[in-house]
């Protein structure tokens, strides 16, 4: 009798079925959004809830997707994230094209303007004002519980949330989780970001997300000055910086 020779595992029938819900899970979390809740993922994909959330989970574990601090929902993780950059989507945007855009909004304010990217999960600084120097910029980068610039991309970014303690860079910052939970789901409510004197005294500042056509947050738009000229009521400021967010992405898009 010959040698029985090994052959490499093919997936079954249920093992496929399995894969292509998963799959579908996957993409009603990115069309439902950041925080989408296993009922909504369950009826959109047309998945029943309980074979929905033991495959979510499973998800979870293999980082394909990621709870949301309060634990109320799902949010795209950093796999799936990486998966979708390689199959066409830029890691980074040219900025630069968009720069006479962001110098005709810098004509309009007395405050600085700075435009941020959130390329790789990180805050890069792709076009700063010349004419407003930005004290401790590294900070912005390390310690995002801090800025406006840094939650804004945490709240879009759940998988990037700190599980440890925060540091208090002011009096002002915020370092309780459940305290930084809250604020976070108000800025994916809102869609704008703000901070009074948390990451130094003295400076305040708004920040409002760049789309893509996807929808995916690729970046923000940032008014920074001193606390009491940059208002977190302003509304008028917070309509201005929309407005030429459009523009900015229709010009790096172009």
């Amino acid at each position: 009798m010959g040698a029985v020779t090994s052959r490499p595992h093919e997936p079954g029938g249920h093992e496929t079925r399995a894969a292509q819900k998963a799959l579908m899970l996957l993409e009603a979390v990115a069309q439902l959004g950041s925080g989408a809740t296993a009922r909504d993922i369950s009826s959109l994909s047309g998945i029943p809830p309980a074979t929905a959330y033991r495959l979510l989970n499973l998800l979870v574990a293999d980082g394909f997707l990621v709870r949301v601090s309060d634990l109320s929902g799902f949010a795209l993780g950093r796999r799936t994230r990486e998966l979708a950059g390689e199959v066409g989507a830029p890691v980074a945007e040219d900025f630069s094209t968009a720069h006479a855009v962001v110098e005709q909004l810098r004509a309009r304010v007395r405050f600085g303007i700075f435009v941020a990217s959130y390329a790789d999960d990180r805050v890069r600084l792709v076009d700063r004002d010349p004419d407003h120097e930005l004290a401790g910029e590294s900070v912005i980068r390390t310690h995002l519980h801090a800025s406006a610039i840094g939650k804004l991309l945490l709240s879009h970014r759940p998988g990037l949330e700190p599980r440890g303690p925060l540091r208090p860079l002011t009096g002002r910052t915020i370092v309780e989780p459940d305290a930084l939970a809250v604020e976070l789901s108000r800025i994916r409510e809102s869609g704008i970001a703000h901070e009074v004197d948390e990451i130094r005294v003295g400076r305040s500042a708004l920040a409002v997300p760049l789309r893509d056509s996807r929808m995916t947050v690729i970046g923000c738009i940032a008014a920074i000055g001193r606390t009491g000229r940059v208002n977190s009521d302003d509304e008028e400021l917070a309509g201005l910086l929309r407005t030429y967010a459009e523009r900015i992405v229709a010009e790096i898009m172009a």
